[in-house]
């Protein structure tokens, strides 16, 4: 059986006193962005698409946190935020601030970290999306309690922020790509591998491969679980795989990590029970002599990328390098 999780701090995001900053967090579809405060407080919270434009797609983010920056400026006055923190997907060298590659966004080796502080004229923070949350999940969330720990973000695709011993592994920016690791004989992988994590069980994966077996046009695995549980055998069968290959994955993590805890988040997570309990058994049915981790999930909420980016652009202020320790930083309200 898997291990008793320990307890987190509070829920709510602590980010404390200290320099009120910009968080930029780009995704794939939508870009959020959030004015701190120096109180710690997520003043306000903004959504807007994402822009693609092919190869030119890295200068239209910039462009865009430009403008957020701009209406914040405009909207909130009386703060001035010091410093930024970026984080977007692909992959991501953090200490050189270069997005090298992100396969749907379209940029290759973009300068982001130089580019964005020409154009916000503050210093920038710059990591991976989900290294970024789950910095927040690990300083402040339900990732806080454990020093070898995997927070895992399962939502369009799979990738996780890795921590031993207290600090955060990057590997170059390639660490934590677990959603490209092979766990069956297919289907395609967008990044061209065969039977990839992310192509079986990741949110949309699992859409994806029920409406390629019924002919249906289901938006989500939400929908999925609900036809399974409602007696759909197809959608069953799709779940159930699903939840084999994370197991699967898991295990090799495990196996070469050992971490006390997987925090989970992502919009699959929001499965609760249905997602968590087979998990757990299947992935205690495949190990051994191994550690049982916890399988717990994550706390922070959907605003976990936007509170490790305001980490991120503090710990750039203080001169230090983010090392993920958990923060001794006391309780402030968040408001969006």
């Amino acid at each position: 059986m898997t291990g008793d999780p320990l307890t987190p701090p509070p829920a709510a995001a602590p980010l404390g006193d200290g320099a009120p900053v910009l968080a930029f967090d780009v995704g794939g579809t939508d870009t959020k962005a959030a004015l701190v405060d120096d109180r710690g407080r997520l003043v306000q919270v903004v959504r807007i698409p994402t822009p693609h434009a092919g190869d030119a797609t890295g200068e239209a983010v910039v462009t865009a946190i430009a403008g957020l920056a701009e209406r914040f400026r405009e909207e909130h006055p009386g703060i001035a935020p010091r410093a930024a923190g970026l984080l977007v997907p692909g992959h991501v060298d953090d200490d050189a601030g270069i997005g090298v590659f992100a396969e749907n966004l379209g940029w290759r080796d973009f300068p982001f970290r130089d580019r964005a502080e020409a154009a916000l004229g503050v210093p920038v923070a710059f990591s991976h999306d989900v290294r970024g949350a789950g910095e927040a999940e690990h300083r402040l969330g339900a990732a806080a309690p454990y020093r070898d720990v995997v927070v895992m973000a399962i939502g369009t695709g799979i990738a996780g922020a890795i921590f031993l011993d207290g600090r955060l592994h990057t590997g170059g920016g390639m660490a934590g790509e677990m959603g490209h690791s092979r766990v069956a004989d297919g289907p395609l992988c967008a990044c061209g591998g065969i039977g990839c994590l992310e192509a079986v069980a990741s949110a949309a994966a699992i859409a994806r491969r029920y409406n390629a077996l019924t002919g249906a046009d289901v938006p989500g695995a939400r929908e999925v679980l609900a036809l399974a549980q409602a007696g759909d055998e197809t959608a069953q069968a799709v779940w159930d795989s699903a939840v084999d290959a994370l197991a699967l994955d898991l295990s090799h993590t495990v196996a070469l990590l050992a971490p006390e805890a997987v925090v989970i988040g992502g919009g699959l997570a929001q499965a609760g029970s249905a997602l968590f309990e087979p998990l757990a058994e299947k992935l205690d049915a495949i190990l051994t002599f191994h550690r049982r981790p916890v399988l717990l999930p994550a706390s922070i909420g959907e605003n976990a990328g936007l509170i490790g980016a305001a980490l991120r652009a503090r710990d750039r202020l203080a001169g230090s390098p983010s090392t993920s320790v958990a923060s001794t930083a006391s309780t402030a309200e968040v408001a969006s």
